[in-house]
């Protein structure tokens, strides 16, 4: 046992104490993450009014398409689908995935990129506790479709469920955030078309996805990627300057060199 444990610790970039480091802090923004989500899960009424006002502003400047796109989809079932399961899975599986991926294996980039989530998931935590609100898929009588229950019989008030989603964490969408922070880093460390061109789209994907499946308005992508992108400089400006030979951005032996 001890001879395979330090097998795979010499695989590791940076050896067994720091991948433990790494994982607990993780493990620390996720546990901040659930906390403020049980204050949210109080606010009920708040949240609800919160998300009337985002729809009468949707309303209000003539950008409420979110039914109409959603309607234009649900008849099309297997793609409808499709996006639950996306839905299901981008905000943490596919995250946690890449995250991984990159820390084995594109090591150089993953502290940056550790860096920008713990500031957006930082600024997410404000925008919940502040400004709790409501997805569409809970005002039916606004024309949105609740598609996860309707199509994927996942009941969002489960135990299951409410590991993956936050009833009340609509502003800003921290899925929109994750796929554009990972999307925009795949795009820089990939080393192939095809994968820079599924990285370039996937903060598009998810963004359909989010809308599609009443998840989100577009108000909440659009303060999902500003976080993405404040987060990025506060990593790149502050964090960055602060330790320049751990947390600057690197991609790569050429890049260092240059």
């Amino acid at each position: 046992m001890s001879r395979a444990f330090a097998a795979i610790g010499a695989r590791l970039p940076q050896g067994w104490g720091d991948a433990g480091r790494q994982l607990g802090i993780l493990v620390l923004v996720d546990t901040a993450y659930e906390l403020v989500r049980g204050i949210a899960d109080g606010q009920r009424a708040v949240a609800i009014g919160h998300g009337l006002q985002v729809i009468d502003v949707e309303r209000s400047t003539h950008t409420l398409f979110e039914p109409g796109l959603q309607a234009l989809f649900l008849p099309a079932h297997w793609l409808i689908d499709l996006a639950n399961q996306i839905y299901l899975n981008s905000q943490f599986s596919i995250t946690l995935a890449f995250l991984v991926w990159l820390y084995l294996f594109r090591n150089e980039s993953y502290y940056f990129v550790r860096n920008m989530f713990v500031v957006a998931m930082g600024l997410a935590l404000v925008g919940y506790t502040l400004y709790p609100t409501a997805p569409p898929r809970m005002f039916p009588e606004h024309g949105f479709v609740d598609t996860i229950t309707d199509f994927s019989n996942v009941n969002h008030d489960s135990t299951l469920a409410k590991i993956f989603i936050n009833p009340y964490a609509a502003v800003p969408s921290m899925h929109c955030a994750f796929a554009l922070m990972i999307g925009a880093t795949g795009v820089r460390v990939a080393r192939h078309r095809f994968s820079k061109a599924f990285w370039a789209a996937w903060p598009l994907i998810v963004a359909w996805v989010v809308i599609v499946t009443a998840n989100h308005y577009w108000f909440d992508v659009g303060l999902g990627w500003m976080v993405a992108a404040t987060a990025a400089l506060v990593a790149a400006r502050l964090l960055a300057r602060a330790r320049p030979e751990a947390w600057s951005w690197r991609s790569g032996p050429r890049e260092a060199e240059a």
